[in-house]
């Protein structure tokens, strides 16, 4: 879900318990969208991250610090001359109205945080800037301002060329764009006839209060900081179908919603919060800063957290991972689909090339047929009608070229079909190159989705500058072996590491994230006893379970043919684009296939993680994410 003014509520009530009064003694950017900020109090040392990225703009507090870049950003300097050594006087969500000497005329559910900080200015004297956080998607900025709300810098600079709204650059006035009519929950709450009136008129839909769109989009559309979720759950609470025209609600389904939508924002006024996470299995699925029973039941079930930074921190942490590994393997996906859109339309002109070369029987047969009864020409025939002994005796008319004799007519039959016979033995192994080209690709890409670290991207350009797909160093030669000097074979290069899990009864089991991960597994972490696990026919990684010379517990081997299967391309870890199944007897479940590891054998020539083998066992699994 997104970050909600709820969420931020919760999040303003933590930080002003944690760092109202505290020193700013640090001010870095690791990330160009992204800040983290030191802040001392009560003998504590706490670390502010705000995140103003379109795809997870957020605030928490967390434990780790981060890697700053060497030389720091405009809008870093500027905060650190501004605010640096700084003392945090107040937090709070304005509203939509925001007075000019910086206070809200009533504070509400926007999705802003203001930071007033006091700080000794150029002359020595005491002054007060606001640091504005506005998490609000892909119109997320950081805005420092000084008290007369003149913008300062910003993290995101934002000219009449970009919006037409607002201009966010220095020097212009910072206000709150207009919440086009949105009701302030922290005043409709208090008054069951506002709220009755909101829900039954025309609201941001503007479809004239006919009642056209549903109760549930009209609510959190008509309230400023309601989401989705909680549109949801009020309902919920409510017992109000969210179907229902908005227009047509009874008094007595009115009053049921103000009572759930008062009940939820009057525990927000007093601050009290439930900060949790809804999982869906293993997977994360929603987080809140208040209960969502609505999102409970079935593989559904809620997580209680002590605080919202918990949450956020732990909910955010892999979805902004992927986002910036993502933006940062842009490069690579790019190649990739170019590649592979190349080798299918190759693969598709040789397939075809090849059924061209079906007819090449027939010409060896025209040619022997000529030979056999050529002896009946007279020369200047444009055909010849014959038996054909290769059919049972049936007549076939073969056709001749008048200019040529009986003999000569036979020998451009045969070279005909010597020239098909070549074309067919090249075309075929041309289309067996090409489709181990598409494996290969496929397999990439398919490593690209876990690719967690710069360490993951780095083996993964090492892979594909081997294979030759782009320009780089190459850490391999064309028969595999490393290149001296090589960037990937130096020893102080980070290295990225396969997946690693314990099963059920003890046992290691080892993922690899990418092909080179694969064959080191294969055939350097793994001894000959140990079990190799795979999605059958499918790109993905390969599954080593350490049982060294003891059998393989039942347990252990459902758990690492799940692990398989789910880090494969039809399983959960790859959106299951290529979800087999079998049919309607087991929907959802994918074949993996196990063998001990000596059965393997690599095949020659083939890309690093390509192996095959003859004898295996089979199972159907659920995919997992983990054990």
């Amino acid at each position: 879900m997104a970050f909600d003014g709820i969420a931020a509520a919760a999040a303003v009530s933590e930080l002003n318990d944690r760092l109202l009064m505290g020193s700013i003694s640090k001010v870095a950017q690791p990330e160009k969208d992204e800040l983290l900020l030191t802040v001392k109090n009560n003998r504590q040392q706490l670390r502010l991250t705000i995140s103003a990225n379109a795809s997870t703009p957020m605030i928490c507090l967390r434990e780790e610090n981060a890697v700053s870049p060497v030389t720091a950003p405009n809008f870093c300097m500027a905060l650190r001359k501004h605010i640096g050594g700084g003392r945090i006087k107040r937090i709070f969500q304005p509203s939509s109205a925001f007075r000019t000497d910086g206070t809200a005329l009533h504070e509400g559910l926007e999705r802003i945080i203001v930071f007033v900080i006091e700080h000794l200015d150029e002359m020595g004297d005491l002054s007060e800037k606001y640091l504005i956080c506005e998490l609000m998607g892909k119109h997320s900025n950081i805005i420092l301002t000084k008290q007369d709300l003149t913008i300062i810098d910003s993290i995101k600079h934002v000219s009449h060329m970009t919006s037409s709204v607002r201009e966010v650059l220095p020097g212009r006035t910072y206000f709150i764009p207009d919440a086009a009519g949105k009701a302030n929950p922290m005043e409709l709450y208090k008054e069951e006839s506002a709220f009755a009136g909101l829900m039954l008129g025309p609201g941001q839909e503007n479809d004239g209060g006919t009642g056209g769109i549903s109760i549930y989009k009209h609510l959190y559309m008509s309230v400023t900081g309601i989401s989705p979720s909680v549109s949801g759950e009020i309902l919920y609470r409510a017992g109000v179908d969210p179907d229902l025209p908005h227009g047509q609600l009874s008094e007595d389904e009115l009053h049921r919603m103000y009572t759930a939508f008062s009940g939820i924002i009057s525990d927000v006024a007093a601050e009290h919060f439930v900060p949790n996470i809804i999982y869906d299995g293993e997977r994360l699925s929603e987080f809140s800063a208040i209960r969502l029973s609505s999102l409970e039941g079935g593989s559904l079930h809620a997580e209680e957290y002590e605080s919202i930074s918990e949450v956020i921190q732990l909910y955010y942490s892999r979805k902004d991972r992927q986002n910036r590994i993502r933006a940062k393997s842009e490069d690579i996906r790019r190649v990739l689909k170019t590649l592979t859109e190349r080798a299918s339309r190759k693969l598709e002109l040789l397939e075809k090339q090849l059924k061209d070369t079906d007819k090449r029987d027939r010409f060896r047969i025209y040619g022997e047929l000529i030979n056999t009864y050529g002896y009946e020409l007279e020369g200047g025939e444009s055909e010849l009608l014959c038996s054909n002994y290769y059919d049972e005796g049936r007549e076939i008319r073969i056709p001749l070229d008048p200019m040529l004799s009986a003999q000569d007519n036979a020998k451009r039959y045969f070279e005909r079909y010597q020239k098909l016979k070549r074309t067919r033995e090249a075309v075929t192994e041309q289309i067996d190159e090409c489709r181990q080209t598409l494996w290969h690709l496929d397999s990439v890409s398919a490593s690209l989705v876990l690719c967690e670290t710069e360490a993951d991207l780095n083996e993964l350009r090492r892979e594909m500058a081997d294979a030759g797909y782009i320009r780089g160093q190459r850490s391999t030669d064309k028969n595999g072996r490393p290149v001296s000097g090589a960037k990937g074979s130096r020893k102080d290069d980070k290295k990225s590491k396969p997946l690693h899990f314990v099963s059920s009864d003890g046992i290691d089991i080892y993922v690899g994230r990418n092909n080179y991960q694969n064959e080191e597994l294969d055939f350097k972490l793994a001894d000959n006893n140990d079990w190799w696990f795979h999605a059958k026919n499918i790109p993905g990684s390969h599954v080593i379970a350490k049982t060294g010379n003891r059998e393989l517990p039942d347990q252990t081997c459902l758990e690492a043919a799940s692990l398989a299967a789910w880090y494969s391309k039809a399983g959960g870890a790859f959106g299951g684009s290529e979800r087999i199944t079998s049919g309607g007897e087991n929907p959802g479940k994918i074949e993996v296939d196990y063998v001990r590891k000596k059965e393997l054998k690599r095949v020659p020539g083939a890309a690093p993680g390509f192996v095959i083998y003859h004898t295996n066992y089979s199972i159907l699994v659920e995919p997992k994410e983990s054990i």
